[in-house]
């Protein structure tokens, strides 16, 4: 099996890839705001519920890193592919090109998880305002 790739096969890629780490370093950022003001808070007031939102954070700042880390790779192993097509390397080019498209896809793939978390987290925070009547002002 020999199939040929040029070097537009994955320049292609850039942009989408640029896309999405720029999507996947908004995220970061806003979970570094997040952590920092859940700080603030529970160091004034630890509380169990702050805990827990802790911990997930956590656990989605890990998953974006991850994100990040197999993203840059995919990029990395792209432009590899591209200085291998430039030498003559072909066959190895398409290897390459190939882990750096299960890196993607990887990467799109954790993307997925962390949304469910994410959105799982907020449903908790809109079912404790839906449930909480304390806050709710009776006429």
């Amino acid at each position: 099996m020999h199939e040929q790739i040029t070097l537009t096969t994955p320049a292609l890629l850039f942009s989408a890839i640029s896309l999405i780490l720029l999507a996947y370093t908004n995220r970061f950022l806003g979970y570094a705001s997040l952590i920092r003001g859940l700080h603030e808070k529970f160091i004034a007031n630890p509380n169990e519920l702050l805990k827990g939102q802790i911990a997930n954070l956590r656990k989605r700042l890990y998953l974006t890193k991850n994100m990040q880390i197999l993203g840059v790779g995919s990029l990395f192993l792209c432009v590899g592919t591209m200085f291998l097509i430039f030498v003559g390397e072909q066959t190895i080019a398409v290897w390459v090109f190939g882990i750096a498209l299960i890196m993607m896809i990887a990467s799109l793939g954790i993307s997925i998880y962390e949304i469910q978390i994410s959105v799982r987290a907020l449903d908790l925070h809109l079912g404790d305002m839906e449930h909480d009547t304390s806050v709710i002002k009776k006429d």
